[in-house]
């Protein structure tokens, strides 16, 4: 099979990498692929950004099926378009991927098929939001309404710490029209868990839990990034946390897209917050998250293409997904001032001493070298025994590695 991988992100590497394992792959194109995946066994990179130059690819080469990796062309509704041309594409229909293009959209939708979820309220207006301000309880979570590349959500502790973030969401437009909207909701106490599904539209399987630490500092502090680690599977998601996943959350999501007729073949992707009050459903997103699919896909024993094609052929309910018993450590090594200015351009050093899994996100090569291109540059993923024996190879590893201003968190999984 021809499989194609639309993205340039460290998930797209490791969704490259793990197709490029399975027999019945012969070849992956990756769109437009990165540093990481110009390297890999039976990848190749292809320079393509509009859908429209993607879908032409797609047919003038004979592709079996596309996987999207980001969420925008989702959003810009890819799979109708490849739908439409009758070609095989693993992701939702545009009214699915609004699941994760609009916040509002989302709660909206949570709210009508009973998903737990934090109460919340929706402005169009910075004045509304303000005055709703002066009356709602503290800390409050303010969510721009559109895709915001992993950046959108603000908790604030305070009326002025609200204010200052509603005015650079809704006056400023720091997010580009994203921010216009926004969604104020209670904040909830516990801990976060990311919970990747895979669902044909009827059936819907989950893979292993994992736990992402999204502060740039270590102790949760900081501004939000895209991930700076992940580790899997999450320690808090114990059995009765994963039942009353799937009781609360799962299944009603599930029920809800089969009841408003979605056309939804691929991933859904839950933050859910563990709480002494019971688990609850932070969002949605509708792809792969970045980086758990750099701990989850190195765990999974089951060929995933496999896994894609019983989801395309309707018949999810026949799959059952092997695991390895092992525990997955993932750490992003990024560039120094990301998530705000960085800069870029500095070689990579230390790759080929690495003895575990680098997967790279932000790197491209310039003639012979690989230099920084992003703000996540790369991940070493571990796996151990256990989550200590993980953890520490990881970061034995990821030391090897150097690029002027490299920045990792030390607390990844602790």
């Amino acid at each position: 099979m021809r499989i194609l991988v639309v993205g340039n992100g460290g998930r797209e590497h490791a969704i490259a990498w793990k197709l490029s394992q399975s027999p019945l792959v012969d070849k992956v194109y990756c769109v437009p692929g990165n540093g990481g995946t110009r390297l890999e066994h039976k990848c190749e990179n292809v320079s393509l950004l509009k859908i429209e130059e993607i879908l032409c690819f797609a047919k003038e080469n004979k592709i079996d099926i596309t996987v999207v990796g980001p969420e925008a062309p989702l959003v810009e509704g890819i799979t109708d378009l490849f739908k439409a041309e009758g070609l095989k594409i693993f992701g939702p229909s545009k009214q699915g991927a609004m699941l994760e293009g609009s916040k509002a959209f989302a709660k909206d939708f949570m709210k009508k098929y009973n998903v737990k979820t934090a109460a919340y309220e929706v402005f169009e207006t910075a004045a509304e939001a303000m005055r709703y301000l002066t009356e709602c309880s503290y800390p409050a979570v303010i969510k721009a309404d559109g895709l915001a590349a992993g950046k959108g959500v603000v908790i604030c502790s305070s009326f002025e710490e609200a204010k200052q973030c509603i005015e650079s969401f809704m006056i400023d437009d720091i997010f580009k029209g994203a921010g216009k909207k926004i969604v104020i909701e209670e904040y909830l106490e516990g801990v976060e868990a990311s919970i990747l599904t895979v669902t044909d539209g009827k059936t819907i399987i989950p893979l292993l839990s994992a736990k992402d630490h999204k502060t740039i500092y270590e102790d949760n502090k900081g501004p939000n990034t895209g991930g700076m680690g992940v580790v899997s599977p999450n320690p808090y998601c114990s059995e009765e946390v994963l039942e009353a996943f799937k009781r609360d959350i799962m299944i009603p999501t599930i029920e809800g897209i089969l009841s408003e007729g979605i056309d939804y073949t691929g991933v859904i992707f839950f933050g859910i917050m563990i709480t002494k009050k019971g688990v609850y459903n932070l969002e949605y997103n509708v792809r792969m998250g970045d980086p758990e699919t750099q701990a989850v896909l190195p765990l999974m024993e089951s060929d995933f293409i496999e896994l894609i094609l019983k989801a395309l052929d309707k018949k999810l309910d026949e799959y059952n997904i092997k695991w390895k018993n092992k525990h997955a450590c993932t750490v992003v090594a990024a560039s120094g001032g990301y998530p705000a200015d960085y800069k870029t351009g500095f070689i990579i050093k230390g790759l080929d001493t690495v003895q575990e899994k680098v997967f790279i996100a932000g790197a491209k090569y310039d003639g012979n070298e690989l230099v920084t291109s992003g703000g996540r540059v790369l991940v070493v993923t571990s796996l151990g025994d256990s989550l200590q024996e993980a953890r520490v190879k990881a970061y034995n590893e990821i030391k090897k590695i150097s690029f002027e201003g490299i920045y990792y968190r030390k607390d990844i999984g602790q």
